[in-house]
């Protein structure tokens, strides 16, 4: 086994109010061991021990979901930009299976274990192989989304340019950061036709803080958003 038992895991969880059922440990379970097996050979995470993959992966991600609740309605569609080896999507898809998840990332090599992941674990969601800047203008997606989540290591500005389209008007864009403040990038945000809702944070078992902006969408974001990738670098909103 990769993770600690079963026990072990029901309590740490419950600290934080989240109850994990057997099968759903189980899942979890076969998500770390096939993603510690697949990172031997295509490089997802520098977090490969049991303990790291719980709370930094598993743990982190299902906070997002319970610590966020209200910006998710009943069958909500949502958009993970820059998903990588599955975080926070994939989890939060494990326990709501009631959502219409989709996942969006730039390498195709983390696409292609994404879509076998989906295989072992039986879980409903789509992974799609695409720049985010791109594929908005290539698929009827703009503003389209009940929520858009990000853990990428982008900036905020940049994550609000890449996020913001895809949310429908009354959605959210989750942003989830470890250090950075919200404050240079109200501006951006502002300009994409969102709003600074709330912020949770929280810490990790281990002590790593973490925190959630919570972004609502209350008007459309001009057209011309996003621009290409190389403008979004040389010259940040």
């Amino acid at each position: 086994m990769i993770l600690p038992e079963y026990d072990i895991v029901r309590n740490l969880f419950l600290q934080y109010q989240i109850h994990v059922s057997r099968e759903t440990f189980a899942k979890l379970e076969t998500y770390a061991e096939f993603l510690v097996d697949y990172n031997q050979n295509v490089n997802l995470t520098a977090i490969t021990d049991g303990d790291g993959i719980l709370k930094k992966h598993f743990l982190d991600s299902f906070l997002l979901y319970t610590s966020c609740l209200d910006c998710f309605p009943d069958n909500a569609k949502v958009l993970d930009i820059g998903s990588g080896a599955g975080f926070p999507s994939v989890p939060i898809a494990l326990i709501a299976p009631d959502l219409d998840v989709t996942l969006l990332d730039a390498l195709n090599k983390r696409i292609v274990f994404l879509e076998l992941l989906r295989e072992k674990l039986g879980c409903n969601y789509q992974a799609v192989h695409g720049r985010a800047e791109l594929f908005i203008k290539e698929n009827v997606s703009r503003e389209t989304f009940d929520v858009v989540t990000s853990r990428a290591v982008a900036n905020l500005p940049t994550l609000a340019e890449y996020s913001l389209p895809y949310v429908k008007i009354g959605g959210h864009w989750l942003a989830m950061k470890a250090h950075e403040e919200i404050e240079p990038a109200l501006q951006a945000i502002k300009l994409l036709g969102g709003e600074l809702q709330d912020t949770v944070a929280y810490s990790l078992p281990d002590g790593d803080e973490r925190v959630i902006y919570v972004i609502k969408k209350i008007s459309a974001t001009p057209t011309k958003y996003p621009r290409n990738s190389s403008q979004i670098k040389q010259k940040p909103l």
